[in-house]
């Protein structure tokens, strides 16, 4: 099982970007899916995540802002980022919670992670 995530890049405060990470492989089901990002000199940081019904749930600084969402037929979650702001610049990583075919128990998946350049 693989997570490519994809879609980060330089952008100017206000602006916006739309990140994508989709499983790939051996896959049975995907419950829980969820973006965290990693700042120069901060801890790890849940961003958002979105249980596999679709319920989201966001961290307080970005209410408002950013939008979770996912494909269940392309096994995709999107993270959809409005009014950028410089502190929201990170190295974003996707997560997933995956049973594989023909195992018994689900394990969590991550991506390499896309960084997010916010310009002020």
């Amino acid at each position: 099982v693989q997570l490519q995530a994809s879609g980060g890049g330089v952008v100017q405060a206000g602006g916006s970007l739309r990140l994508s990470c989709e499983a790939s492989g051996s896959i049975f089901r995907i419950n829980n899916m969820g973006w965290y990002r990693l700042a120069p000199g901060k801890q790890r940081d849940l961003v958002a995540g979105i249980t596999n019904f679709g319920s989201p749930n966001y961290a307080d600084f970005v209410k408002g802002r950013f939008t979770i969402s996912r494909d269940n037929a392309k096994n995709t979650v999107y993270l959809q980022m409005n009014n950028l702001k410089p502190e929201d610049t990170a190295v974003y990583y996707c997560n997933a919670d995956i049973k594989q075919r023909f195992t018994e128990t689900f394990n969590l998946y991550w991506g390499r992670g896309t960084l997010v350049t916010v310009s002020s």
